[in-house]
């Protein structure tokens, strides 16, 4: 297996009860500049709507051996070591993990990237409001067969582009073996995973309502439900003051 390609961790923490904003400000102060240094790519780290002790959180490395590298670098470096004192105290829990990388026919995962450096560039006004929604399938979302990732890019992408809804970024599992264990991920899952901005929880409710409802994707909708072993996980995220995406 080739493992030369990018790969993202997806970070949903439990926090303390009413310590997600402590967390979130150590985390920009921080978590942040410490791991882009050291090659790492931070995307974003989010406050979750629906949940108040849930904090969400994204960083991607060039490949497998530079996520090895630059993670026991980070965790055995002075940034963590002088500050892992305020953090773990305010973690729950912090196993919810997803390891992925981009579908091998897509091409819509790059703008992940090109989103990242227009809002660190300044190109993004506003706070905004991303949304990442976890799809989970009957099928590997890589199965030749079944194509569902191939399906997402070519059929359900321009539908919720032509609704003012802009595909961020679209990723499957990474399946190689988790080669950092001291952080757990979860293994085995039939997920897809897709990311969406809105101006506000307002404008996302009207946007994915005409979405939904468009002549696109009820021509759509039927292959849309059936490939799905159970309702998606929705993710309303807020974003921090730090996050790149927003």
């Amino acid at each position: 297996m080739d493992h030369r390609h990018p790969v993202f961790e997806l970070r949903q923490y439990k926090i303390v009860k009413g310590e997600r904003d402590r967390f979130m400000r150590l985390f920009d102060e921080a978590f942040v500049d410490s791991q882009e240094a050291l090659g790492m790519r931070l995307y974003g780290q989010f406050a979750d709507l629906d949940d108040p002790d849930r904090f969400v959180w994204i960083r991607g490395f060039d490949d497998m051996a530079a996520r090895e590298r630059t993670l026991d670098a980070f965790y055995a470096g002075p940034v963590w070591q002088a500050r892992r004192g305020e953090a773990n105290p305010l973690l729950v829990d912090n196993d919810n993990v997803l390891l992925l990388r981009p579908p091998l026919e897509a091409s819509i995962p790059a703008r992940i990237d090109l989103a990242r450096e227009a809002a660190r560039a300044g190109g993004a006004a506003g706070s905004g409001l991303l949304l990442i929604h976890l799809c989970y399938l009957w099928k590997d979302p890589a199965d030749p067969e079944d194509g569902f990732a191939r399906f997402f890019e070519h059929e359900v992408a321009p539908a919720l582009e032509s609704a003012g809804l802009p595909v961020v970024g679209s990723f499957i599992p990474e399946r190689s073996p988790n080669n950092f264990p001291r952080l757990p991920v979860r293994e085995g899952e039939k997920v897809f995973v897709w990311m969406t901005r809105a101006a506000d929880a307002d404008d996302w409710v009207l946007r994915w309502s005409a979405c939904r409802h468009s002549t696109a994707w009820r021509a759509l909708d039927s292959r849309w439900r059936d490939a799905q072993e159970r309702a998606p996980q929705i993710l309303r995220l807020r974003p921090s003051v730090g996050s790149a995406l927003r």
